[in-house]
């Protein structure tokens, strides 16, 4: 492991993940102000500045593009653990991302019949970019801490809130911006998020971070070991590499029914929703950022269960059983919507609320999800694998992305995509739950692979909970 910085701690932690939070914050931001806007500015006319496709095909681009989004990282992950190290890695993928923000808000006048092949420019160097940064800053949180360190899964919820914060003022501000100029500027909104990230990584990495990203993880590794030459895996490695790609396949149940809300969610909102309140008309990207700012809200309630829980606290694979469970709530809170509200002649509009209970089921189950899933694969995954095996964590996304755009691109037009959609829900619905319960008949095998990794069943001191509750709320989110 590379030395930890020597720069202090700020609220028991190293001082570093606050950089690294602030980091991902504002690339998060630039990612969901353009995926909150993306859809919605392919489906618009061009009158309107968009591109007119139907909900079919722009749903179809939306899985593929965020497929690519979460596959690339397979690379990236590789690239830096053997070639250019963590650091150098997220700075370059940030200066791609900016660029790709930057390209997209290129106004159609100024590249007049070569609309598309510009736009389709913006969105490889996203997916690029992407592919460098998300696998190795999330490895780099993992970095600060000593193997043991209790304070690691507070740290990933901490990191895991920076992601929320950027992800609830993103979509404000890109789409607030798309709708009073037009789409370009809410992407280049978007991609003033990026630069602000890529600024901070270069000006206060060295003095915060230390050593930690700079020399390959594949190279330190091999330093490391007593022959100076690649070991082969233990059985305890196997066992655990077992366990991360086990969850990262049920990981991919999930993602497909989450990722719902950047497609067909946002075209549910945009137009079979009343977005009326008290005479404003609510932007249907607006509703994307429902579930970063119920994680910022129900994070600290959510860790103070697992503490009041003590060692009755479920596992981590108990814990992906939930977030399957509360998947499912969230698609029958949509069917009842149709039920109830969707019976009437004419354009149907149901009640908002209804996308907001919605999009608070998924929240719960996020967090029983996400951020486990990225301590999991830190504490488990052996060093020279650390950012391959992040890579495969979102390689699953990446095909849970693909799944979730096919599935939206069957939700067609008009009157028929209500019945459409009914039997979208019923579909994701169902699967989350027959999933959740296969994964909770295979979570004492799962655990007995991690063999001791798994730190849920051990008691918890008070100055540790306290200390972690204290942090996220400090952060504010």
């Amino acid at each position: 492991m590379s030395s930890l910085p020597k720069a202090g701690e700020f609220l028991g932690h190293p001082k570093g993940l606050f950089l690294l939070f602030g980091t991902e914050m504002w690339e998060r931001f630039g990612y969901y102000g353009m995926r909150a806007i993306l859809v919605l500015y392919l489906v618009a006319m061009t009158k309107d500045g968009g591109f007119g496709w139907s909900n079919a095909d722009a749903l179809s681009l939306y899985g593929t593009f965020t497929m690519a989004v979460y596959l690339t990282p397979l690379f990236g992950g590789w690239l830096a653990d053997n070639v250019l190290g963590q650091r150098k890695a997220i700075i370059i993928g940030g200066i791609l991302m900016a660029l790709g923000h930057f390209i997209m808000g290129i106004p159609h006048s100024a590249v007049a019949g070569m609309q598309e092949n510009v736009f389709y420019l913006g969105l490889a160097l996203l997916c690029l970019g992407n592919g460098l940064f998300k696998p190795n800053i999330s490895t780099m949180v993992g970095d600060l801490y000593n193997e043991g360190d209790k304070r690691r899964d507070g740290a990933f919820t901490i990191f895991y809130m920076g992601i929320n914060i950027g992800g609830a003022l993103g979509p404000l501000v890109a789409g607030y911006v798309a709708a009073v100029v037009n789409w370009q500027a809410g992407f280049i909104a978007a991609g003033v998020g990026m630069v602000i990230s890529v600024i901070m990584q270069m000006l206060l990495s060295k003095k915060y971070l230390g050593d930690i990203g700079v020399v390959p993880a594949a190279k330190l590794s091999q330093a490391q070991s007593a022959t100076g030459t690649k070991e082969p895996l233990t059985r305890i490695e196997k066992d655990r590499i077992k366990v991360i790609f086990t969850m990262s396949v049920f990981s991919i149940i999930f993602w497909m029914g989450f990722e719902q809300a950047g497609g067909l969610m946002n075209l549910f909102a945009n137009d079979y929703t009343d977005r009326m309140l008290m005479g404003f008309e609510i932007p249907a990207s607006w509703f994307q950022s429902l579930n970063s700012l119920f994680i910022i809200i129900f994070a600290p309630l959510v860790a103070m269960i697992w503490l009041k829980l003590d060692k009755r606290e479920p596992n981590s694979p108990v814990k992906f059983a939930m977030a399957l469970v509360f998947l499912a709530l969230g698609f029958l809170t949509m069917m009842l919507a149709l039920i109830t509200e969707g019976s009437g002649e004419g354009s149907l509009q149901i009640s908002m609320m209804w996308l907001v209970l919605f999009y608070l089921f998924h929240t719960l189950g996020e967090l029983c999800l996400s951020p486990i899933g990225l301590s999991m694969v830190s504490k488990l995954a052996p060093l020279r694998l650390a950012s391959l095996l992040m890579g495969i964590w979102f390689l699953c996304t990446a095909i849970a992305n693909k799944i979730a755009g096919f599935v939206g691109s069957f939700l067609g037009e008009g009157q028929e995509a209500m019945n459409n959609a009914m039997s979208i829900f019923i579909g994701l619905g169902a699967t989350a739950l027959i999933s959740a319960a296969a994964m909770y008949m295979l979570s004492d095998r799962l655990v007995e692979w991690m063999h001791g990794a798994e730190g849920n069943h051990e008691p918890h001191t008070q100055e540790h909970i306290l200390a972690e509750e204290l942090e996220i709320s400090a952060t504010k989110q």
